[in-house]
């Protein structure tokens, strides 16, 4: 009986221990690669984010249809090519390069929002304005804006 017990708790540690290990291998080079840098940069990303990626969070937040994805990721490719352009580009101010870099954010912003219908645009509205939010918390307090994008539990009274 106790040969059983101990059969039985070797085999459910040794799955324990397996798991995590056959999740990395199912896992794309892509998501390996994504979750390493998001590992060595304390899980912030760094960087312009993933054209692709973004839209597909923009997908699944506003409900994009194809023809507006495939515009979007276009938008958004434009900015990030920009973006790397002006990272390289030497010869500027720290200050300039921010003003420039926040034109170009500005306008992909813009010609993100032309794409949308008007209840994609509240949405999209509402998103920059807790993006603004965000920015205007960061370095204020310990907690650097963390999950100012989440809303807040209903009060109980």
């Amino acid at each position: 009986m106790l040969r059983k017990h101990l059969f039985v708790l070797v085999a459910a540690a040794a799955i324990a221990i397996a798991a995590p290990f056959a999740a990395a291998q199912d896992a794309s080079p892509n998501d390996q690669q994504a979750a390493a840098s998001a590992q060595e940069n304390g899980g912030w990303h760094h960087g312009p984010p993933d054209p692709a990626r973004r839209t597909a969070e923009l997908t699944r937040k506003l409900n994009l249809t194809s023809d507006q994805q495939a515009k979007v990721q276009e938008a958004l490719q434009s900015e990030r090519s920009q973006m790397e352009s002006l990272h390289q580009d030497s010869s500027l101010s720290q200050a300039d390069r921010r003003s420039k870099m926040m034109t170009i954010r500005q306008t992909t912003d813009s010609q993100i929002r032309s794409l949308l219908d008007s209840n994609q645009q509240k949405k999209w509205d509402e998103m920059q304005a807790r993006r603004e939010q965000r920015m205007q918390n960061r370095g204020s307090g310990p907690a650097n804006g963390a999950g100012a994008d989440q809303q807040a539990p209903p009060s109980q009274q």
